[in-house]
This record gives structure tokens, C-alpha cells and sequence, in this order.
């Protein structure tokens, strides 16, 4: 199973402000367990709200709202995706991660959808095609 970390961000990581050393070493060695353990798919720290934007869809048309954003709990400051074998064992991992020793942090864990979780409407050709694309991704980044 697959499932999404996403760390939420704080009024603090979206005024920009980074990690100390110490936090960032915590993170470095967390992140060195997740790949020991052969779980981590990937992982990155993302940038505050005002670098990004957002595409909204209405009755068929985007529009582009740029950042930044002021409902910070809704905001995502970093994530990693990782493979284990139940939610449990994706909420013990979460837990691990280093937090800053002042403050709140908040994380959200999301499993991701496979493709035996869309039944009978994932038909083979649609299945195919995902196989196909999933493919071409992995010869990309080879």
C-alpha cells in the first residue's frame, strides 16, 4: 500500500523561515531510515505559498489564483510517499519524523489509490494505458 505524508505547513515555514541545523540533521538521518527500510518512493520540502498558485476548474474553465495563501492549515509544506504494508504501519512511521522543538506540526496521512481500487470502471484498455504511461515515467527518470 502506498500512502502520502503530507507536513503540514505552519505560519512560520510560510514566512519562509528554514529549519536549524539541528532539525535539518534530525530530518537527514529520518529520511536515511526511510530509505533503509526500503519504503520511501520520494520525499521533498516544498516552498511557502506565495512562490505558487493554484488552477481552479468551473463549469469546464480554469482560472489561476497566485499565492500566497492565508488558510495555512490547508497548506502543504513538504511530503514524502512510501510504501508499507498498512495505514498502522505509515501512522508508526509518521510519527518518527523530528519536529521542531517550539511550536505545532501538523501531518495528514493519505493513502494513494491503486488501480484495483476503481472495480469494474478501471476497465483493461484504461488499465493498459496506466501500465504504459507508469512505464515511460520510469524510463525517464532511468
Amino acid at each position: 500500500m502506498r500512502f502520502m505524508i503530507i507536513m503540514k505547513a505552519t505560519e512560520e515555514t510560510e514566512a519562509g523561515a528554514l529549519p536549524d541545523e539541528e532539525l535539518l540533521a534530525e530530518m537527514g538521518r529520518y529520511n536515511e531510515e526511510l530509505v533503509k527500510a526500503g519504503i520511501v518512493l520520494a520525499g521533498e520540502g516544498l516552498h511557502s505559498s506565495d512562490k505558487g498558485a493554484r488552477v481552479r476548474f468551473k463549469d469546464g474553465k480554469s482560472s489561476v489564483i497566485d499565492g500566497p495563501f492565508t488558510e495555512t492549515k490547508e497548506l502543504v509544506a513538504g511530503f514524502w510517499l512510501i510504501q508499507v504494508a498498512s495505514k498502522e504501519e505509515a501512522v508508526e512511521w509518521a510519527r518518527r519524523c523530528p519536529a521542531p522543538a517550539e511550536g505545532e506540526q501538523e501531518m495528514e496521512i493519505r493513502q494513494v489509490f491503486e488501480a484495483e481500487d476503481f472495480g469494474e470502471e478501471f476497465t483493461p484498455e484504461l488499465r493498459e494505458a496506466e501500465e504504459r504511461l507508469r512505464a515511460e515515467v520510469a524510463a525517464q527518470q532511468d
